[in-house]
């Protein structure tokens, strides 16, 4: 594609609408725009024209411009109140101090189109730019009132400090990593992009779903938006809620339904072993016999265990480690007097224990010693002793609601 020819013919440039679904009300609240140019009669994506390197940036800019021109005319024709998502990269932005882009808004702003119905997505790679000018700009459209949404997070990790300066309303991911990227990878990089949405803000936004499995995926991780060809195709007409081909509703119903099983399950789980330690605690007389108790109470955790021993409430290690090997339990004495204290959590639980006299089970996490994903059922022997039990990573693999989904 000669990018000549698109600039030439800008009447043969038209914007695409992507519907953006809510998780809240399940319904459309905005669309990012998309270019497409008729060529020899077909309509064909633009997305080349604007990944081209070799394409000047000034050619871009005029491009893009036109397809902004188009879309909010046709959301103001239309009388559509939804969110307007729009690509931009950090070069062209700053061609001009970013004042063509902007004054275009003003434009419209005046005719009746809010500049806060504007999100501007700007991809993470940008940030190798000039990001203190960059995030000037940005932060200068934040005063009239634009969001500002941060593409194919998660890229990048050493981009984590600077998109908490930048403190954007929406943090976008791509879902198609589900499928590609080595599962326990990504989790980690949901894990973490979680972590800073929540401590900025921000909104987390989930592009490219195309199954039920990537969009089951997004509820999960907190997603507040939805957007991919499962749910919905870009089109030139601007879709209502009801051309959506599924029922988003339906489908977040069905796993919640699924997800509050699993819930039940775990308590459920906890609970048998909470009875368990019940059933065996008058065999306990206190930290100098810890070692006695738990050989007293091994055999009755051999199925889902692989590690037992007791700490006091400073985090103090009281007991051995019991550990087993293939059928047979294994005495490590050299863990005794170990600190744990440091670990997150510890001493948050151990107050819950103390205060509740409940046992409690933690979430999946990756064991220091084994690399395995495991949990530990922890339960309350007296106010200052708590038996650890950790489930091994092989019951956990073979149990579907214990598993880190």
């Amino acid at each position: 594609m000669d990018p000549l020819d698109i600039l030439e013919n800008l009447h043969n440039v038209k914007p695409a609408f992507q519907p953006i679904i809510s998780a809240v009300k399940h319904n459309v609240i905005g669309y990012e725009v998309l270019g497409r140019f008729r060529s020899e009669g077909d309509w064909i994506s633009l997305g080349d024209f604007f990944h081209d390197n070799d394409v000047p940036d000034e050619y871009k800019v005029e491009v893009d411009q036109h397809l902004l021109k188009l879309a909010i005319r046709q959301m103001l024709d239309s009388g559509n109140g939804g969110l307007l998502f729009i690509n931009r990269n950090a070069k062209q932005l700053l061609i001009n101090s970013g004042e063509d882009f902007l004054e275009t808004l003003k434009i419209f702003s005046e005719q009746g189109f809010s500049m806060n119905r504007i999100v501007l997505e700007i991809t993470e790679h940008d940030f190798d730019e000039d990001f203190d000018v960059l995030q000037h700009l940005l932060l200068y459209y934040k005063t009239y009132g634009l969001q500002i949404a941060v593409d194919h997070v998660g890229a990048k990790s050493s981009n984590i400090d600077r998109i908490r300066q930048l403190r954007p309303h929406i943090l976008k991911i791509d879902t198609s990593f589900v499928r590609n990227a080595n599962p326990e990878v990504f989790q980690d990089v949901i894990q973490t992009v979680s972590v800073l949405a929540r401590r900025i803000g921000a909104k987390l936004s989930y592009e490219n779903i195309e199954d039920n499995y990537q969009l089951y995926f997004a509820w999960k991780h907190g997603g507040h938006y939805y957007q991919g060809y499962y749910l919905a195709k870009p089109g030139f007409e601007l879709p209502l809620d009801d051309c959506i081909p599924i029922d988003v509703g339906e489908k977040i119903n069905i796993f919640v339904q699924r997800e509050k099983l699993r819930v039940e399950a775990r308590f459920a789980f906890t609970a048998a072993r909470e009875e368990k330690v019940k059933k065996l605690i008058s065999k306990w007389h206190g930290p100098e016999t810890a070692d006695q108790f738990i050989e007293a109470v091994a055999e009755s955790f051999s199925d889902e265990s692989f590690r037992l021993y007791i700490c006091n409430s400073d985090g103090q290690q009281v007991s051995s480690n019991f550990r087993k090997h293939g059928s047979h339990w294994v005495i490590e004495s050299d863990q005794i007097g170990s600190h744990w204290a440091f670990r997150p959590f510890f001493l948050e639980n151990t107050m819950q224990m103390k205060t509740w006299h409940k046992g409690i089970l933690s979430d999946s996490y990756s064991d220091i010693e084994t690399g395995e994903m495991i949990r530990t059922f922890s339960y309350p022997l007296s106010e200052d002793c708590y038996l650890f039990i950790d489930i091994s990573g092989d019951f956990i693999s073979e149990t579907d609601y214990l598993l880190f989904q």
